[in-house]
């Protein structure tokens, strides 16, 4: 077993939702606990799903941070069927918006209406909740949305949230957003600011089943299968286990190496190598290095360990900055997109070629 009893070190005093950890707890303990209920939770995934192993990893491992992710992926590659089972087998609500070109804030947001007392007589003005009053929300091609309604999403996002006629309401806890885009389709879509794509922690590609997968796919679905799913973490699993993740070990050449990943992505860094100099316009900034640390510290845990690695690092790489690089007209007109640019950046850091230490228990 390759984890580390973290038992005698310090712990936060709170998690994220204020509630109070005692000073000895067992963190190896609560990390064998839970890989349990990853198993388990796999399992249940594998029952409706076939395939599609790395993306419900990185949508797990989202979750554990509090981020949000892109989904980008073709039609028909079981993106809301994948997300609806996730949300269910965590006892989550789950609610999906069409994004439209005419959807409008108020849309999303919810709004007041005017409704009379039937007691009184008095007319009173009453909130009804928009369909971003969920734990996972699924918002399907949001680039063919307006801006405007884009940015509704902002302070959802990031303030878990919502200002709606002058008065704040409280977002459910957990709160998570999942956006898709279709990959080729351009007409008629207002593409995401950087600005915005940067408050995603992940941006993940659904890639095609193999042939294997997809043949099971077509037995499932053109037989009578079904499969019976039960729920495996509930809400308060899902507290602990986002708190558990900051307590997780990074050593220093984790540190280091996860700066030299994100700045070896910046044209004026010396780091960049020079075939890539005039295919990047901009690098990732600093909420890039603490997403993928934090994205680091979900997969440890989720691979049974109390301490993220640089191997830990350079698997959650490219989900974590693929959206956050920039790339030259040159790298556009070439062909060349941002994975390849990122994987060649990953193969000039050095501090990821070298093996890393173990700690020590």
């Amino acid at each position: 077993m390759n984890r580390l009893d973290m038992s005698t070190q310090p712990t936060q005093k709170a998690n994220d939702n204020g509630r109070p950890h005692s000073a000895n707890t067992n963190v190896g303990e609560a990390v064998d606990r839970f890989h349990e209920k990853f198993a388990l939770l796999r399992e249940q995934l594998g029952g409706i799903i076939v395939g599609q192993n790395e993306v419900s990893e990185q949508l797990l491992i989202a979750l554990l941070c509090r981020g949000h992710c892109i989904l980008q992926g073709m039609p028909g590659l079981a993106k809301t069927t994948l997300i609806a089972t996730l949300a269910s087998l965590i006892d989550l609500s789950f609610r999906r918006v069409q994004f439209t070109p005419d959807l409008m804030p108020g849309d999303i947001t919810g709004t007041e209406v005017l409704e009379e007392d039937h007691t009184t007589g008095k007319r009173i003005f009453r909130f009804v909740e928009g369909p971003l009053f969920g734990n996972v929300i699924l918002a399907d091609e949001i680039n063919r949305t307006p801006p405007k309604t884009q940015s509704a999403l902002l302070e959802a996002m990031q303030e878990r949230q919502l200002t709606v006629c002058g008065k704040t309401y409280q977002l459910p806890d957990p709160f998570f957003v999942l956006a898709t885009q279709n990959p080729v389709e351009t007409e008629g879509t207002y593409p995401l600011p950087e600005a915005q794509l940067d408050r995603f922690l992940l941006k993940i590609h659904v890639q095609y089943p193999s042939r294997q997968e997809e043949l099971e796919i077509a037995r499932r679905q053109t037989t009578d299968y079904r499969f019976d799913t039960k729920t495996v973490l509930d809400v308060d699993d899902i507290h602990e286990m986002q708190s558990l993740v900051r307590n997780v070990v990074v050593s220093d050449h984790v540190y280091e190496a996860a700066l030299d990943l994100v700045r070896g992505t910046r044209p004026e860094e010396d780091a960049l190598p020079q075939e890539l100099k005039n295919m990047v316009q901009w690098g990732a900034g600093p909420r890039a290095t603490i997403a993928l640390l934090m994205a680091a510290k979900a997969r440890a845990l989720l691979n049974r360990r109390c301490h993220a690695t640089t191997a830990d690092l350079a698997a959650v790489a490219h989900p974590v900055l693929r959206h956050r690089i920039i790339l030259t007209f040159n790298a556009e007109a070439a062909g060349v997109d941002a994975d390849s640019v990122l994987t060649k950046i990953l193969q000039a850091t050095k501090s990821l070629q070298k093996p890393a230490a173990e700690p020590k228990s």
